[in-house]
């Protein structure tokens, strides 16, 4: 059995997928976090599995979460659907849940979030209001695992009895009955030919959802009745179609609510929210705190927190290695293989684990943040910047997300609205400074710019957000003419961060970063190790210069002549970044023959602090790594747009650096 998991956004969705799968999806406190669909099996039942759809607020082809989880309801046929709804705020909840009722599937409402209601004075008459929808409603609290084991055996009951939804109509007469009826009636054998409940094709048809008429195949004929009886209906309430339908929906909702819900007073929790919105999103206010967060968060993880544990790590490393080192050469083991275990994997993989603690806290930090709720303010204080480079609010969650992976942040980008404003979006989301680049960062802040290493990684992720800017700028005048759809979200109530919610961020990246670690950077570090071991006939050479890579990094490091650095490792390095950005640290460290306590010194030799500047914006702008690419690909369904984003960022990366040293060579 296939459960389907809906509900709006904020309501507590992926918390109560959670409860019901054991699964470790992250739980993110601003709207959304949500983007694919994900599965998991029901606990303590067999062969039972819920899907956890997007959070949406209506059945609308609008945003590409309305599209999936429409498409999935209406083609994967689930057996039953578990509609969360946020029993705070249960007027804006319902409305999705009188769509869904007119599917006419097996249906259970799971009212989350009872106990703040119990809490703030507030009641609902589960029993009442289940009469009034004509499906089972079980008051729940997510977070707390209250209520779940009952949920789970009235959403079984109802799908095993193939119950469906006892209400249907929801206004019992006027000019929407006459006109919903009439065309359900012209309709109906056609809906039940695609196996789709004639209702809601009806209501689909009547807010002018063209995909509905080509999945019906209506002839003109009848398209043309359909038509005669809108406007009629549009005629005698005075609402447009869209309009007409939503006052039934709302008028119905009102009558529901008056008769079962006793409404809470204002919870504490939102008194609190609004005396902090005051600061934290005050005209004046809200830009200063903002860098100020941000400040605070890198100065700890690089200067105080993370770096210290990189430090000990790295320490541990090196004591490692030196030790496999010493144990190999006793063994007498033949001095290739020694060469690659102590040279390729260990200096290769070894360099990018050391950077892990950065990592883990830097993701520490923004869980905490995203957790609170204080990420959809940022969101919210952004639009006013955004949009004067032709993007709205929304598109900061996606950028922001970028500072950790581009590959989540490009696929966020589906919850955008507006096609043109999720591909502007996904152009400029690469120039946001992903984790990987932090060794590259990390490494040659030490070597050239030790007593400012806060204020430098600030320089970066901010040279990034500009030059981003500029781009958005170009592309507004340009290949993206208009302006960006309207700006709704959400502001969440300000909550303790949960720290299950943050542990299992922090283990997924870790885990992430730990598999990248173990293959592609460890794949990488080998074939490194490879070409910079043999010559052209295969023999092992003296000098790391007499190596296939050598022949390969001389061909292109005139290319980086002009920008200060073109010793053909450093072009190699470069290179290697296509496949990983961490890689770029762990070539460095193979081709150097040196440890990564050693590798910022051993730097000097290739750099001056210019080129070394030159080099950290080169990779700050470079095309991202080939899973970047391929997500970049995946989403645009373009190859040629896909080989135009890579071409353009490689060429500002380039005209960046080049301006940057010739410039800096000035002075």
């Amino acid at each position: 059995m296939v459960f389907a998991l809906a509900g709006n956004q904020n309501s507590g969705k992926t918390t109560l997928f959670n409860a019901l799968t054991g699964s470790n999806q992250h739980v993110g406190n601003f709207p959304g976090v949500t983007v694919d669909q994900k599965t998991g099996e029901i606990r303590g039942v067999k062969d039972a599995q819920v899907v956890d759809l997007p959070g949406i607020y209506s059945i609308r082809p609008y945003t590409q979460e309305e599209i999936v989880s429409r498409d999935f309801i209406l083609n994967g046929k689930p057996d039953g659907i578990i509609n969360i709804v946020d029993a705070t705020n249960i007027e804006r909840n319902l409305y999705l849940t009188l769509q869904l009722l007119e599917l006419r599937i097996p249906m259970v409402v799971a009212l989350n979030m009872m106990d703040e209601v119990r809490e703030n004075g507030g009641s609902v008459d589960v029993q009442l209001m289940s009469r009034q929808l004509g499906v089972p409603v079980v008051p729940i609290a997510a977070s707390k695992n209250e209520g779940v084991s009952e949920l789970v055996g009235q959403a079984m009951n109802a799908v095993k009895r193939r119950v469906l939804p006892a209400v249907q109509d929801f206004c019992p007469d006027g000019a929407v009955h006459r006109c919903i009826h009439a065309v359900a009636h012209v309709i109906e054998d056609h809906a039940r030919a695609v196996g789709v409940s004639p209702r809601f094709c009806a209501t689909k048809l009547i807010e002018g959802d063209r995909s509905f008429a080509e999945l019906l195949e209506l002839d003109q004929n009848e398209l043309e009745l359909i038509e005669h009886s809108v406007l009629e209906m549009e005629s005698e309430t005075g609402f447009d179609r869209n309009e007409a339908l939503a006052d039934m929906r709302y008028t119905f909702i009102e009558g529901v609510v008056a008769a079962s819900v006793v409404k809470c007073c204002e919870s504490k929790e939102h008194k609190r929210s609004v005396r902090i919105d005051k600061i934290l999103t005050g005209k004046y206010t809200a830009l200063p705190v903002f860098f100020g967060v941000m400040f605070l968060v890198f100065w700890l993880t690089f200067n105080v927190i993370g770096s210290t544990l990189s430090d000990l790590l790295t320490g541990g490393i090196d004591a490692l290695t030196a030790l496999v080192d010493r144990g190999l050469t006793a063994y007498g083991i033949n001095p290739v293989v020694k060469s690659l275990v102590v040279n390729g994997v260990f200096a290769g993989v070894g360099s990018v684990l050391s950077f892990l603690p950065i990592v883990v806290t830097l993701f520490f930090f923004l869980s905490i943040l995203e957790d609170t709720g204080y990420m959809a303010r940022v969101a919210f204080v952004m639009d006013r910047l955004l949009r004067k480079i032709g993007l709205s609010g929304r598109s900061f969650v996606p950028m922001l997300i970028g500072f950790g992976c581009s590959v989540p942040a490009i696929m966020a980008t589906r919850t955008l609205a507006s096609d043109r404003d999720r591909k502007m979006t996904i152009l400029l989301t690469p120039f946001m400074s992903c984790s990987a680049k932090i060794p590259i960062y990390a490494v040659f802040c030490a070597a050239f710019f030790a007593r400012y290493q806060a204020l430098v990684m600030i320089g970066l992720y901010a040279a990034g957000v500009v030059f981003g800017v500029l781009v958005a700028l170009l592309l507004k005048g340009t290949a993206f003419r208009g302006e960006p759809v309207p700006f709704v979200m959400e502001l969440p109530n300000y909550r303790m961060p949960s720290p299950k919610n943050v542990l299992l961020l922090l283990w997924e990246k870790a885990k992430d970063f730990l598999e990248r670690a173990f293959t592609i950077i460890l794949l990488a570090s080998v074939v490194i190790w490879f070409l910079q071991t043999f010559d052209t006939r295969l023999n092992v050479v003296t000098e790391s210069a007499n190596s296939l890579l050598a022949l390969v990094g001389r061909l292109i490091a005139p290319i980086f002549l002009p920008m200060g650095f073109a010793d053909w490792r450093v072009a190699t390095s470069l290179i290697s970044g296509f496949v990983a950005k961490e890689a770029v640290v762990s070539t460095l460290s193979v081709l150097m023959g040196t440890g990564i306590a050693q590798l910022h010194l051993v730097l000097t030799n290739l750099f001056t602090p210019l080129s070394a500047v030159s080099f950290l914006l080169f990779t700050l702008l470079y095309t991202p790594c080939v899973a970047a690419i391929a997500t970049v690909r995946k989403e645009l369904r373009s190859g040629i747009a896909t080989f135009g984003v890579v071409v353009m960022q490689c060429a500002i990366a380039w005209v960046v650096a080049f301006a940057a040293y010739q410039i800096g060579g000035l002075f």
